[in-house]
């Protein structure tokens, strides 16, 4: 980007520009007209550099304002330009309406101008608010260095007064943590929280450090303590943030008018709030608080701005162009960009990524191999492109050739909250259900001390049926899991000793062996079978991928590969893609489909329903405009004329993709040269659907698509017997969801509704209760009289459903109030607000999958949660839809709901049976089970079949328990915080090797310090158990200065001879210090004198040291 900036910085109307703003006298604005696209962003980070001042831009709007910074970030690197938000989402709002990053946000951009010449952007309702004043503001906040001297209990008095709240562990701005000498405080003023070690009391070290992780990532040698200063309750004095950047500070005002316009009726919203402000401390006046226009253009009179309406003054004309529109029509964009050549104008491409530089080069080179352009690539996008004959130089953007939408990156809380609440979910609290894979499911009572033979222990305690109690050692952690189910299912408690669950497992083993058999089974004669082997890509496809509207993630690209990959092979294709709704599974279907009729092949597209049918043919039809396919559709909304003319015009070969329900595998329909299957939603067919397609899938390709996640752990385990693409990530660019929690009043749905329908839009309105749905429609249509409403529900007959919903997806209605069937795979861009009644009722994943439905175009889209006020909900209510409201992303949220979704998508993928299982034992223990099915099924029945991977011993699978009566644990006075040593333990139990618990032991001395000897036993006892597990021992006891060693009881787990023979000869060669014994088939080794666990690690190394049982 230096560049760009280099090439305008000798632009003779750069000079004029900047000597008419510094010669123009205070009170007149600088015009400044032409200027297009992004060149906007390139003269204020130029101005800015030349002037050596602080510079304040104000945008019209909050979006503007962030891809305005972005581009000045682009432009400049980081740490130069802040961005100043609005820190309410209402006047006088309530505190749980604000955003704490937000508020970061401004106070970082405040501390900035404090100490030096930055630049600072903004945007009307962000200005309307006033701030502290300067003095006021460094008065409040405490810099802090490296090598001061502080007193310990002083800076804790400190951090008092300036109303930071104590907690255990730090998460959001305004929290601090003490832990013996160390401190964790989060200042407003910084992105991340920082880490200070005391030592005595002097400041030995400061380190930002993760949220999610709380780990520090570096050192710094100094920073500044900011307290919340938006606190509007307080009564100091406050100013306009022009104020606050002082008299020496230049400004950039994109419209004054519309400034003055903005900030008057935020003021007269701020009086009417005031006015009606009931409850609580009243806070001060609106004059005090927000800046009326009146006060801002009194201001400006005192200042020279720069402003890009028009203004009677001095005004500096450039004469830009924005950059035209090619319609993804690339031959009309390379004679636009020959015609610029020859008109002696250089070309500059910004590319966002380096592929969309590849595709678009080798798209030009394509198109015209024998002539090259000489084209400035730019390794980043600004937001906009633009034409400056004058330059002489045109600059475009990648992401609006191709009709991208480009999303602006603000820093916000969000995903650090997402980090914590995901923790949250995966804890273990008292009084959860637990799974113990030898005793079954329990309670969980929490970690307790427990005195063995005079030292303590820590163990978890599991409650079982009648109040039994099990005490599970914190050394076999692995042996439990949480219990997942279904949303809302309880299990049934287990007695302990009881042979019930014992059979449960037999009974799921057998079950779930012949299901991996019959997997297995599949796969193999799929393998032996011939498919076609699909040519490599043509410029056409690349043409095609180049034309997305959304950058791929990493797991389309990946996802896009392996397809085609396994279409150019000659083994039929029969890969699965499983993604939740909008992450892009349509499109690598449209890449599929184009690569079979690339090579004349037909492709048949088998859907569920009738409405997706439609869909796809709409989505297959827009995306493959302009290139050579033909795409048809057939479903009972067609006439039987219009089927048969299908019929005869498929059989001929002239249809390319034919989209269908069940109709497609009838007898009367028969593809000329059928070369790929596509199916969507494959568990939503009947059986006998399933088996005409058993018969159609043998050599022909085929992709199966699926919208209920499945777990990334099932994969694994099914991965030998199916090909599987999972899509996790969401589109980077898609726009998020603005999602609000409200009480039912008519007045805000109207509002949100009429919004929708002015820009043209359609909205949603769910209410899931069939009997007085008609009274909603009608209480709707009172509200918005000229609204066209549909009405739609399960219980109408399906031809008369289908039509309203054909009809809604044409634009006929305005507003479809329905209940939850719009959840699955309706798909309606123009749809960007839904309204969700009662909102409290749902699931966590509904509410995902229904909001899902909108916000799939680049438009914004809104949610509207209609619950009772949040007080009087059930606390598991009251999380579900803040969480939602808080996660608007699309592929936030969906973590959380996904853990139902998986659950409910491993049930669909595996069928009902299995998915009873899933219930009874959850879902871990199910997968563990089926784990150890498929590798059995893989050494034994199945060897040939999988070969060429190693086999035979291996010792890693292997568990390896450990009992010992030594005190190994983390003390109260190192972490007292019972939950995270509980969290500690379960994460060191899932360690695996040496390196991976020295990064962890390193995180742990630096969040809570040096570890003490009991700790320092702790991971040593993990080493020992490693060792065991290597040696193929399952058992160790270490008690009374003795260990014993044993080996597993069954004969085709125990070592191999060599292996046992190794040892022998160790042990004859010092039989005073080991003994074997046998009783019954067990087979044990017995050392005696070792005291400590360092001694057993020690003594069982050297046994190992022949390199054949280390590896």
């Amino acid at each position: 980007m230096r560049a760009l900036l280099d090439a305008y910085r000798a632009d003779a109307r750069l000079h004029a520009f900047l000597t008419a703003w510094s010669a123009t006298p205070a009170g007149s604005p600088v015009g400044l007209s032409g200027v297009r696209g992004s060149l906007k962003s390139v003269l204020a980070a130029l101005a800015w550099e030349a002037l050596q001042r602080p510079l304040v831009v104000v945008r019209s709007d909050k979006e503007d304002a962030a891809y305005f910074l972005n581009d000045l970030e682009k432009l400049l690197g980081p740490g130069k330009a802040f961005f100043f938000p609005d820190s309410y989402r209402k006047p006088y709002a309530e505190r749980d309406q604000v955003d704490n990053a937000n508020i970061g946000l401004r106070a970082e951009a405040l501390e900035r101008l404090q100490r030096d010449r930055c630049m600072v952007v903004t945007y009307p309702e962000a200005l309307a608010e006033k701030v502290v004043t300067r003095k006021t503001f460094g008065s409040k906040s405490l810099r802090i260095a490296r090598g001061d001297k502080l007193d310990l209990e002083f800076f804790n008095e400190s951090l008092f007064d300036m109303r930071f709240e104590r907690v255990d562990f730090v998460e959001k701005p305004g929290q601090f943590a003490v832990r013996g000498g160390i401190v964790d405080v989060y200042s407003f003023a910084h992105p991340h929280p920082h880490r200070i070690e005391f030592f005595g009391n002097e400041i030995d070290d400061i380190r930002p450090f993760e949220v999610d992780s709380q780990l520090s990532e570096g050192h710094v040698s100094a920073m500044t303590l900011v307290p919340n200063v938006e606190d509007k309750i307080r009564t100091e004095q406050r100013e306009s943030l022009l104020e606050y950047a002082g008299e020496e500070s230049l400004l950039w005002i994109e419209d004054a008018d519309f400034l003055v316009d903005k900030l008057n009726q935020g003021y007269d919203l701020a009086e009417a709030a005031y006015v009606a402000f009931d409850g609580g401390v009243r806070p001060m006046e609106p004059h005090a608080l927000y800046s009326s226009g009146a006060h801002i253009r009194q201001l400006l009179h005192g200042r020279t701005y720069v402003t890009e309406a028009a203004t009677p003054g001095t005004v500096v004309a450039w004469q830009s162009l924005a950059q035209p529109a090619f319609g993804k029509n690339f031959t009309l964009l390379l004679e636009h960009l020959t015609a610029q050549h020859k008109a002696g104008r250089e070309l500059w491409i910004m590319c966002s990524l380096a592929p969309q530089q590849k595709r678009l080069a080798s798209i030009l080179h394509d198109l015209q191999p024998d002539e090259t352009l000489e084209i400035r690539w730019l390794e980043t996008a600004l937001h906009h492109g633009w034409e400056d004959p004058a330059g002489p130089r045109v600059v475009y953007s990648d992401h609006e050739i191709f009709e991208r939408y480009q999303r602006f990156r603000l820093r916000d809380g969000l995903d650090k909250a997402q980090a914590i609440t995901l923790k949250e979910l995966n804890s273990l609290q008292v009084g959860d259900f637990v799974t113990h894979i030898d005793h079954g499911i329990g309670k969980f009572g929490g970690l307790q001390k427990i005195d063995v033979q005079g030292k303590m222990q820590e163990a978890i305690k599991l409650v079982y049926k009648d109040s039994d109690i099990l005490y599970v050692s914190i050394h076999s952690l692995h042996k439990i899991a949480k219990f997942n189910g279904k949303e809302g299912s309880t299990p049934v408690l287990h007695k302990l000793g009881s042979p019930a669950w014992q059979s449960l497992k037999k009974k799921t083993k057998t079950r779930v062996k012949q299901l991996a058999y019959d997997l297995i089974q599949l796969y193999a004669k799929r393998k032996e079978a011939k498919g076609f082997g699909f040519s490599p890509d043509s410029y056409l496809q690349h043409e095609l991928e180049a034309s997305f509207q959304y950058e791929d993630t990493p797991d389309q690209e990946k996802a896009t590969a392996d397809i085609k990959a396994d279409m150019e092979s000659p083994i039929a294709m029969d890969r699965l893609i499983c993604g939740d709704v909008g992450f892009g599974k349509t499109e690598l279907a449209v890449r599929a489909a184009f690569k079979a009729v690339a090579d004349s092949k037909q492709v048949a597209v088998l859907v569920p329903t009738t409405i997706l049918a439609f869909q796809h043919y709409q989505t297959f039809k827009k995306r493959l405009e302009g290139f050579p396919a033909r795409v048809e559709y057939i479903n009972r909304s067609r006439s039987a004329k219009e089927v048969r003319a299908i019929a005869d015009d498929l059989e001929k070969g002239q249809i390319d993709v034919l989209i269908g329900t069940h109709k497609l595998v009838s007898k009367d329909l028969t593809f000329r040269d059928l070369g790929l299957l596509i199916i969507d939603e494959e568990q939503k067919f009947g059986v006998n659907v399933k088996d005409k397609l058993k018969t159609l899938k043998v050599n022909v390709d085929t992709l199966t698509l699926t919208a209920t996640p499945i777990p990334r752990t099932l994969q694994f385990s099914l991965m030998a017997a199916r090909d599987l693409s999972v899509m996790t990530t969401p589109p980077p660019n898609r726009q998020p969801i603005e999602t609000h929690i409200m009480g039912f009043n008519e007045e805000g749905i109207r509002d949100a509704l009429s919004y929708e329908i002015s820009r043209g839009g359609q909205a949603f309105f769910i209410h899931n209760r069939v009997e007085n749905i008609a009274e909603v429609a009608g209480m709707l249509q009172r509200l918005l009289p000229d609204a066209r409403i549909a009405v739609g529900h399960g219980q109408m007959k399906g031809h008369d459903l289908e039509k309203i919903l054909l009809d809604f997806m044409a634009g006929d209605f305005d507003i479809l109030v329905s209940t939850t069937i719009v959840e699955s795979g309706l798909d309606v861009p123009n749809a960007n607000t839904m309204i969700i009644h009662q909102a409290h009722m749902f699931g966590l994943s509904d509410l995902h999958q229904m909001r899902g439905r909108v916000g799939r175009s680049n438009r914004k889209a809104f949610c509207y949660l209609i619950a009772p006020p949040l007080a009087g909900l059930p606390e598991e209510s009251r999380k579900r839809l803040q969480a939602l409201e808080q996660f608007s992303d699309l592929g936030s949220g969906f973590k959380i709901a996904l853990r139902d979704l998986e659950i409910r998508g491993a049930g669909d993928l595996l069928g009902a049976e299995q998915s009873g299982f899933i219930n009874d034992l959850g879902f871990d223990t199910y997968q563990k089970l089926l784990g150890e099915a498929v590798d059995e099924l893989k050494k034994n029945e199945f060897k040939d079949l999988y070969a060429d991977q190693r086999g035979g011993w291996d010792p890693k699978e292997r568990e390896c328990q450990l009992d010992t009566d030594l005190e190994l644990l983390l003390p109260d006075q190192y972490i007292n915080f019972v939950e995270e040593r509980l969290r500690i333990y379960r994460e060191l139990n899932d360690l695996k090797e040496e390196a991976q618990l020295q990064t962890y032991v390193a995180g742990l001395v630096d969040r809570f310090g040096a570890l003490p000897p009991q700790a320092e036993r702790l991971m040593t006892s993990l080493r020992l158990r490693w060792l065991g597990q290597s040696l193929g021992f399952d058992k160790m006891v270490l008690k009374a200065g003795k260990l014993l060693c044993y080996f597993p009881e069954e004969a085709h787990e125990a070592p191999p001879q060599e292996v046992l023979m190794n040892f022998l000869g160790k042990i004859q060669a010092f039989p005073q210090r080991y003994r074997m014994k046998q009783k019954g088939p067990r087979i044990s080794l017995v050392v005696d004198h070792i005291p400590s666990v360092q001694d057993a690690f020690v003594t069982l190394t050297e046994l190992s040291t022949t390199p054949e049982i280390a590896s």
